[in-house]
């Protein structure tokens, strides 16, 4: 368990410096290119009900995605995490503008206040598809977060919802793709990493 543990520290310290070494045209021209793989893919044109992580400065850009999802009429979700545990919901978003009335959290992500009454993804109909972010993901649908657990967790209370667990796209720089990234038991395997070049 520990060397486990020690593997996913190297790891996630060898990954982030790849990507630290970025500079931001080309996370913007990888985050457009995965971003157009995403809006062709037929899961994505199909779901109704999606959610999506709003970007930080490491991960793809989700901008353009979130203004697709509006204006193709879908319904779009997005995270609320509650930073002294690993609990974490999907709240609606109302409109691309509401983004910019969230509270900033100490980790710099916009999400909704937790006094704020919005539908939960789980409370109501569920979620068809959820775009993960990660630090590290391999070609077998392994993925390494941050180390916090927030949507393996989620999705563990998916797969315990009427409509089962949803379809799962990572969205990654091909600086993030790894020969092999190491799990243990609760590491939810995701169905699909999309990237630049694959």
């Amino acid at each position: 368990m520990a060397a486990l543990r020690a593997a996913k520290q190297a790891l996630r310290k060898e990954i982030k410096k790849r990507v630290g070494a970025l500079g931001n045209e080309e996370k913007l021209r990888q985050s457009r290119i995965v971003t157009q793989k995403l809006l062709k893919h037929p899961k994505y044109e199909r779901c109704r009900r999606i959610a999506v992580f709003l970007s930080m400065n490491d991960e793809v850009r989700t901008e353009d995605i979130i203004e697709d999802i509006f204006k193709r009429g879908k319904e779009c979700f997005i995270p609320r995490y509650f930073s002294d545990s690993s609990h974490m919901d999907m709240l609606k978003l109302a409109s691309v503008e509401d983004i910019r009335s969230l509270p900033l959290t100490s980790w710099n992500i916009r999400q909704p206040g937790d006094e704020e009454e919005r539908e939960d993804a789980l409370a109501s109909g569920g979620l068809e598809l959820i775009l993960m972010p990660g630090l590290g993901f391999d070609k077998n649908g392994h993925r390494l977060g941050r180390g916090k657990g927030f949507y393996d967790t989620y999705l563990q209370r998916c797969m315990n919802h009427s409509k089962g667990k949803p379809y799962t796209i990572g969205l990654a720089f091909k600086e993030q793709i790894c020969q092999e990234v190491p799990v243990e038991g609760n590491d939810i395997h995701i169905d699909e990493v999309l990237y630049e070049g694959m």
